[in-house]
């Protein structure tokens, strides 16, 4: 037995005449380049909550950049959940509850003791030193970026924190901004045990996108192949890592305060998370819509953040141990939310599906699949926007057209 669907087409500009139980928070930190970030559609995201949230816990299950944690801080019991550890900093950060007058100079407390670490590097290994500030040939550049790419095979195991120096020189970052990157993340493990922690990554992570010269997701970085290519990556190189540290970090302690309300941030498979949460619960999935898993992109944040020494492999140094989403299978899509349909059901929760008209399974598949699932107890109601979609590619692919789809299920 089918529930009946709703069908509603709206513009993004449109703020609707629907009370509102939950607003936006005016001051969402951005921290990362991602792709398929709903930051900004968040109002028409945040408007189907309000349509169906009706108290209890909002569940973020595919959180990826977090930012709808960023958007409702301090206003719901939260819950935000991605199989991506990285997401899970992001989250943290968001979501924390900060006493900044606790610690008035610890941004120059994290410089500081992360400047000794650099100094401590180059006075061990005075042989390794690569100057961007020069004019080069394009032969020259390239010689130089292979000799930063060979550390890869040099041993730097008397120095604890070398993962990025030795894995990423002269790929993403140049050696500099890599003995910056490694040496910052040494100084964040110090306060692991403090709701600090989170904002000196996030801040890292921040610093990496902008001094990197790949597109932002890391699927692969650039090579020089002429002297116009050469010149827009030298841009990069000449970047520093710590100015967008201090640029981020302290927009964090300007926005970010107190956040006095339950919340729960877990990485984990997205039915592992579903089967713990509490009845009653709304939830908000934005599940991956191609066939390009997520982890073959941000693989250098999710190594940041474990900061496992991974065995990486191919050009883009990618990690061997990358997640696979059903939600990027063709063959497994269909199961993947069908499972999901019925742990909700099951739980007597409420439904905010994010979709796309270039999803891996058809809208129209989708919306029955749903309306057939879910008990009578239900109402579903299905919201179109037309959006443009930013894919973080090259010039001649940067956006796309879409069509963003909300399906509403509701417990009545």
């Amino acid at each position: 037995m089918s529930i009946a669907v709703r069908e509603e087409t709206i513009q993004i500009h449109e703020n609707g005449n629907r009370p509102m139980t939950l607003s936006i928070n005016e001051n969402i930190p951005h921290i990362i380049k991602y792709m398929g970030s709903k930051r900004k559609i968040i109002d028409y995201v945040i408007d189907g909550i309000n349509h169906c949230y009706n108290g209890g816990t909002v569940v973020d299950l595919f959180a990826g950049s977090s930012v709808l944690a960023g958007a409702l801080r301090n206003q719901v019991p939260f819950l935000a959940n991605d199989i991506q550890k990285y997401s899970s900093i992001l989250a943290k950060t968001y979501l924390g509850n900060y006493e900044w007058n606790r610690y008035p100079n610890i941004l120059d407390e994290v410089l500081e003791k992360a400047t000794i670490k650099v100094h401590q590097f180059k006075e061990r290994y005075p042989d390794i030193s690569f100057d961007y500030e020069v004019n080069f040939t394009l032969e020259q550049f390239n010689e130089l970026e292979k000799k930063q790419k060979d550390l890869i095979e040099r041993d730097f195991s008397d120095i604890e924190y070398h993962l990025f120096l030795k894995n990423y020189s002269g790929t993403y970052w140049s050696f500099e901004q890599c003995l910056w990157i490694d040496s910052i993340r040494a100084v964040a493990e110090e306060y692991k045990d403090s709701d600090l922690f989170y904002p000196i990554i996030s801040s890292l992570m921040f610093a990496m996108s902008y001094n990197s010269q790949s597109t932002g997701h890391y699927a692969q970085y650039r090579d020089a192949t002429n002297d116009k290519s050469m010149e827009d990556i030298l841009t990069y190189r000449r970047k520093e890592i710590v100015p967008f540290f201090i640029r981020k970090f302290t927009e964090f302690q300007e926005v970010l305060g107190e956040n006095n309300k339950p919340v729960n941030v877990v990485s984990k498979d997205y039915m592992d998370c579903l089967n713990d949460i509490e009845m009653n619960s709304t939830v908000y999935a934005d599940p991956p819509y191609c066939f390009v898993h997520y982890s073959r992109f941000y693989h250098a944040i999710e190594t940041l953040v474990r900061y496992d020494y991974p065995e990486v492999k191919y050009k883009g140094r990618y990690r061997t141990d990358r997640h696979q989403s059903p939600f990027c299978i063709r063959t497994k899509v269909r199961g993947a939310f069908l499972d999901m349909f019925e742990i909700i059901n099951e739980k007597e929760s409420n439904l905010v599906l994010s979709y796309s008209n270039t999803g891996m399974i058809e809208l129209d598949e989708l919306i029955e699949l749903a309306s057939t699932t879910f008990n009578n107890n239900y109402m579903l109601e299905v919201r179109y926007l037309d959006y443009l979609h930013s894919t973080m590619g090259r010039k001649e692919d940067k956006s796309r057209d879409v069509q963003e789809c909300l399906i509403l299920v509701k417990h009545n």
